[in-house]
């Protein structure tokens, strides 16, 4: 008979006292941005295990289910290097920078627009948000010129020369999804670093925030010290931070792309550990958040 008797009314409240409040805290979140565009970098860690990709898929179709207009950049770093040692061609950083010859500029092509871009579409489709992918030739979304380093010849390594965000404001209904491949004026591809890319493009945009997806829990003040995890900063102080010397090579794309789009107008940035399932939600909806918010 005990085994049929329903669970007591008090402990029923209990366990919803914690979800309304989380709901309460959203919202004025929810109403806040309602109609923003949130540019969000996706790469790294977040696109290494099924669960991480089904949680980040769940966190846009709710971003743009909820009056939101996401749009996604995306690298894929740690696919092109796998298919690059499947292939025997070399694997070569210069500054947090690919070294891209042209056997490898064929690679990264194939891999960011024909294999990866083409799976996030389908993880949103399946998550609920109608999405369509692109690269920087499509309807001329990303001028590309070389980019040049004091260091090493970076072949196909390309910077932003200019962003054309049209095709994008034609397709407000879907969540466009944006291979970090870019062309110059003569049709030639170029890799970009997929941080510039969403930088230039969140500005383009005029976008509110730009997320950045990345390894660790946020911006540090000192890497050797996790209790130094910078929860909120101004782009002054994110400017010493840079000339202190203290940023691993890695981050430097990263928070110069969060410095350029601040520079831009892009409401705030933020870094956040794509590690952690729905980070994404987490840092916009919630008052602490979960990574590093910068603004200007």
């Amino acid at each position: 008979m005990a085994e049929n008797t329903p669970p007591s009314t008090d402990r029923s409240r209990a366990d919803l006292e914690p979800r309304v409040e989380v709901l309460l805290e959203a919202l004025p979140y929810i109403r806040e941005f309602a109609g923003a565009t949130i540019v969000i970098k996706y790469g790294g860690a977040a696109m290494t295990t099924p669960e991480l990709k089904a949680s980040f898929a769940r966190d846009v179709a709710l971003l743009k289910l909820v009056g939101m207009n996401p749009v996604i950049v995306h690298g894929g770093g740690p696919d092109i290097s796998r298919y690059s040692d499947r292939l025997g061609l070399e694997v070569r950083f210069v500054q947090g920078l690919r070294v891209t010859d042209a056997p490898t500029m064929e690679l990264v092509k194939m891999v960011l627009v024909g294999k990866i871009n083409k799976e996030i579409v389908a993880q949103l489709h399946v998550a609920g948000a109608p999405a369509v992918g692109l690269a920087g030739d499509d309807g001329g979304l990303i001028l590309a010129e070389k980019a040049s380093s004091p260091d090493a010849d970076l072949g196909f390594v390309g910077r932003v020369a200019a962003i054309d965000p049209h095709v994008l404001e034609r397709l407000r209904d879907f969540v466009p999804v944006v291979a970090s491949v870019g062309v110059d004026k003569d049709g030639q591809s170029y890799n970009i670093n997929a941080d510039t890319v969403a930088g230039r493009l969140a500005a383009a945009l005029g976008a509110r925030k730009a997320i950045f997806l990345t390894d660790v829990e946020g911006i540090f003040r000192d890497v050797r010290d996790p209790a130094s995890l910078i929860s909120e900063c101004r782009l002054d102080d994110l400017r010493d931070l840079m000339a202190s010397g203290s940023i691993g090579a890695g981050m430097i794309p990263k928070l110069a792309a969060v410095s350029d789009a601040l520079e831009s107008g892009v409401g705030a940035a933020h870094v956040v550990d794509g590690r952690v399932p729905h980070s994404v939600l987490v840092e916009i909806f919630t008052e602490t958040g979960i990574g590093t918010k910068v603004t200007a």
